[in-house]
């Protein structure tokens, strides 16, 4: 039976690897594989041909909560965005810290982490503010190539923040572990890891670069006419309000869901936004810009299904169980980057439920595990073929220089997230204290 499920893996690796020499896309080389994974079962009875169509349907709708999230959670991004909010918080920033440095880039890393921590996705967070951010950063003397790297680390950092962490809601999935209890174990280590990026790599100012000054927000552009504080925080205030109610309140309250607080939210922000927003063509466009995304995730369960139904997912366990825990820990800082740049969030059900299954059972906490090994697929969004936050990064910022001459700008913050996050799986028993306070 072994060597069957090893033909059978090793049928979806070469479908994945000629699909990308093919110059197809990710989500389109996940797809190939999954189907080429289901044929080759179907010769060996494992599952029968009749039984393929029925997996690729159930395994197309595993993580349909997670599209309704993200869908909702980028619709009120992009409407903050449109309204003028984001631009308004840039210019502001500027306009009260551009004299007092550390300030300044500690204002500008929240605002970046917040679209990411609200949708799951750092694009959506280079999407939303990564323009205006990246000027903002420019205007305080920060070169191109630190800009960068300073949006791609917070971007993969936001992705990995909650509320919304879409790496631990697949692993949540998979695992049968409830997606409670990550606000602590992966807020904290966010800011801290945040604050350090931003310092290391901002706060020397290139002396060829202009001085910084209030009047830098000028370059920004304008925010629209009637467009306050208030009407940037109410939304905000709306959406932590519900998700806040019913732990105040867990008899009295209903448990709306994140999707349906997002579009709440997102009502909150049409409502106050001082000029008119084309609500359908917006929703419309936001749906084209999300496609890929949604595509990933549909894809994701397919192979999922695939790998289960034919034994695959169980090899991939058996091997991940194999190894030496020492060994186990040191190949995590190369496995679980490389698995999400060709993988994409595929990574986290093809590698990270057996490996969080195997380092349950050894007694390691969980849900500080999975939070842990988010930061991990953030760096990856930085590596070659995917390099999704990589490259949205360089051409936000409008850096012109080779891209590996970008990656070795980001090499104190990518060890320390690292080494931080290795230390968070070691001691994650001795952590679960911050799971408890998070519930």
């Amino acid at each position: 039976m072994t060597t069957e499920i090893l033909i059978i893996l090793a049928v979806m690796v070469a479908a994945y690897i000629a699909a990308k020499a093919a110059k197809l896309s990710v989500e389109i080389a996940m797809f190939a594989a999954a189907l080429a994974g289901g044929l080759a079962g179907a010769v060996l009875k494992t599952p029968p041909l009749r039984e393929l169509g029925r997996h690729l349907v159930e395994g197309s709708i595993t993580y349909i909560d997670v599209m309704l999230v993200f869908f909702t959670a980028t619709f009120f991004m992009t409407i903050v965005d449109a309204s003028g909010g984001v631009v308004y918080a840039v210019r502001a920033t500027l306009r009260v810290f551009g004299r007092w440095r550390v300030p300044a880039l500690l204002a500008l890393m929240i605002i970046v982490l917040i679209p990411g921590a609200l949708t799951g996705a750092g694009s959506v967070s280079l999407l939303v503010v990564g323009a205006p951010v990246a000027m903002a950063l420019g205007r305080l003397g920060i070169p191109p190539k630190r800009v960068a790297a300073i949006l791609f680390i917070v971007a993969g950092l936001s992705a990995a923040a909650p509320p919304v962490n879409i790496w631990a809601m697949i692993l949540c999935a998979g695992t049968a572990i409830p997606y409670v209890g990550f606000e602590l174990p992966l807020g904290i280590p966010v800011l801290v890891l945040g604050t350090f990026t931003v310092l290391v790599l901002g706060l020397k100012k290139d002396k060829s670069m202009p001085d910084a000054s209030a009047a830098a927000a000028q370059a920004l552009p304008e925010a629209p006419p009637g467009m306050s504080w208030w009407r940037v925080l109410i939304p905000f205030l709306v959406f932590f309000g519900l998700v806040a109610a019913y732990r105040i309140w867990p008899f009295g309250t209903p448990i709306l869901g994140l999707a349906l607080e997002f579009a709440i939210a997102a009502l909150a922000a049409l409502l106050v936004s001082p000029k008119r927003i084309a609500f359908l063509r917006l929703s419309r466009d936001t749906v084209k810009r999300l496609l890929p995304l949604l595509a990933t995730t549909v894809v994701v369960g397919m192979l999922q299904q695939v790998m289960t139904a034919t034994g695959v997912r169980g090899l991939l366990s058996y091997a991940v169980i194999s190894i030496p825990l020492v060994l186990l820990f040191i190949l995590l800082t190369v496995i679980i980057p490389v698995s999400e740049a060709v993988l994409t969030y595929g990574g986290a059900a093809i590698v990270g439920i057996p490996l969080v299954w195997y380092l349950d059972s050894l007694g390691l906490h969980a849900t500080v595990v999975i939070a842990a090994l988010s930061f991990l697929w953030a760096l990856g969004d930085g590596l070659p073929p995917t390099a999704l936050i990589g490259r949205m990064s360089i051409m936000v910022s409008d850096y012109k220089d080779s891209y590996g001459s970008f990656l070795k700008a980001t090499w104190l913050p990518w060890l320390v997230i690292t080494a931080a996050a290795i230390l968070m799986i070691v001691f994650s028993a001795k952590l679960a204290f911050l799971v408890r306070w998070s519930m």
